[in-house]
């Protein structure tokens, strides 16, 4: 869960700076505040929508892959990612306040949304792992705020091993911490 939440509002954050930047820059879209909205339906969109278009449009060209020169094959690959590209827009656009006006309003935002796309594949480790500290110190704060101080007798002792601390936590949920780590990471 924690994953997938961190995921989702690192991808947010990003969608509403490109959202912004593509409404600076081309005179026939119009984001404005709309951007807060847009971006959530840009990330569903690029969480959900992208993984199953994409792969329905390989199945699709893998059919006449044969037929097709390596130069070919690539020109397809490009042009399949830049259809995807263009339904999410399209879908953007259609799902929240952005408006776009003219040919060039739905020809030029998907590439921007690529070039976007490929700034966030590179930093996307460090903006994950940020929000990941703060979810996780806004978790603490909201179950440190909302709990009383355990008595003495039931807080662990600070001078107990490693060991000892993932046995106590393995009797409180029945899971291994290698079980528990495979659950973070499935979100």
């Amino acid at each position: 869960m924690k994953n997938g939440i961190v995921r989702f509002v690192a991808l947010y954050a990003f969608n509403v700076a490109v959202l912004l930047v593509i409404g600076l820059l081309l005179p026939g879209v119009s984001v404005g505040w709309n951007a807060l909205w847009a971006s959530v339906v840009l990330t569903l969109a690029a969480l959900f929508v992208k993984p199953l278009l994409a792969g329905a449009f390989r199945r699709s060209a893998a059919k006449s892959a044969a037929d097709r020169t390596k130069t070919g094959e690539k020109v397809v690959q490009y042009v399949l990612v830049y259809l995807v590209e263009l339904v999410i827009w399209v879908l953007t656009v259609w799902l929240s306040g952005v408006r776009a006006s003219g040919f060039w309003a739905f020809v030029l935002p998907p590439l921007a949304l690529l070039f976007g796309w490929m700034i966030y594949d590179q930093i996307d480790d460090r903006m994950r792992a940020k929000a990941g500290e703060i979810y996780d110190s806004v978790q603490a704060r909201v179950k440190g705020g909302g709990t009383k101080t355990a008595p003495a007798a039931a807080a662990p002792a600070a001078s107990e091993s490693p060991e000892t601390r993932a046995a106590r936590d393995e009797l409180q949920d029945g899971l291994t911490p290698e079980q528990r780590r495979m659950l973070d990471e499935l979100g």
